[in-house]
């Protein structure tokens, strides 16, 4: 048997290169990778409106008024024929069919769930663990779409979008931290509304709803089971890959977030210390939210607010606040937290 390595058309090479770049240039220079991910993909987008059956593919259409598939351009998009032997060489679109899209409604929803749950779940692993996460549950997403659609003409069919690896950062993020909330469009018939909710409740949302289209065989022209499989994917790298912080030799139950490039490190606060500048209930209601906030830059305005509010227990003149240290210049009074 024959390998078969099918040609691509000039535009699609390009948008190969500006998918790498990006990425690229999003690490060289420590922008979220979710960012790089949300500007490529647009930028694909608009080149793919333009240029459709170049960055799509296309079949030659004499052969096809023959009986016969003949390909004038492979396209950018991933085919279940491609787990054949004979078509091995094209299985790079398993990454690049994660960039590409086929109409505005389709690249609006994956972009916006991919803005509110990427940018949060990168915050908390960091690039690194976010990007392997990303990609292969984006491929595995593919390849279950796939396993269900290796008949003819099924096998034909190209499969594009980044909603495997969507439902892939959901999955491990739901797996990781499930406690923890975004926002979340959420489908209602033909709305959708924008809900603040715990990423587990969320997931299960989107899991049974993909389970019944499934179960019921939905012919929408979505790969349902590549969302499925991603999702899978997902809470299974999250269970490899996610460590909880150690405290006192147990698990906290703390979300800690970290910038996506920096491994920063909470600073530790003497909450008790505080409790004496806590004299309004306006003050002490902002201190319980000091103490319960776990983003570290959040957490850093609040205790700003508190120290515009609280006076100093001594005089009752206003305090100055810097590197945890706190003193008053009209009676010498001075604390550390």
């Amino acid at each position: 048997m024959d390998i078969v390595f099918l040609p691509q058309h000039l535009v699609a090479l390009v948008v190969f290169i500006i998918i790498i770049v990006s990425l690229v240039v999003a690490v060289m220079r420590k922008w979220m990778i979710t960012y790089a991910l949300l500007i490529s993909n647009l930028i694909v987008f608009v080149l793919t409106m333009i240029f459709m059956d170049q960055i799509l593919g296309s079949f030659n259409e004499t052969a096809l008024m023959q009986g016969k598939i003949v390909f004038d351009y492979a396209g950018l998009g991933f085919r279940p024929l491609y787990l054949s032997v004979e078509y091995l060489p094209q299985n790079y679109t398993l990454f690049t069919s994660m960039f590409i899209h086929g109409g505005f409604v389709h690249i609006f929803g994956n972009m916006l769930v991919l803005f509110f749950v990427g940018v949060a779940f990168e915050q908390r692993v960091g690039w690194k663990k976010f990007l392997v996460i990303y990609l292969i549950t984006g491929v595995v997403g593919a390849l279950a779409h796939s396993i269900f659609n290796l008949d003819f003409p099924n096998q034909y069919v190209t499969l594009i979008g980044a909603s495997g690896a969507i439902f892939g950062i959901m999955g491990a993020f739901a797996f990781a931290y499930p406690r923890d909330e975004v926002v979340m469009p959420i489908p209602l018939g033909f709305f959708m509304i924008m809900r603040r909710i715990k990423v587990i409740y969320a997931v299960l949302l989107f899991a049974v709803l993909e389970t019944i289209i499934v179960f019921i065989d939905v012919n929408d022209n979505t790969a349902h089971f590549a969302h499925l499989g991603g999702l899978v994917a997902g809470v299974v790298l999250a269970a490899i890959l996610i460590r909880r912080k150690k405290v006192g030799g147990t698990a906290t139950s703390e979300t800690m977030y970290y910038d996506s490039y920096a491994q920063q490190h909470p600073r530790d606060i003497d909450f008790p210390s505080l409790k004496k500048f806590a004299i309004t209930p306006e003050l002490r209601d902002m201190l319980k939210k000091i103490e319960n906030e776990t983003v570290p830059q959040v957490r850093d305005i609040w205790l700003e607010h508190f120290f515009e509010k609280a006076v100093c227990p001594r005089c009752g003149k206003s305090l100055n606040h810097f590197n945890q240290k706190i003193w008053c210049d009209s009676c010498g009074f001075k604390s550390k937290y």
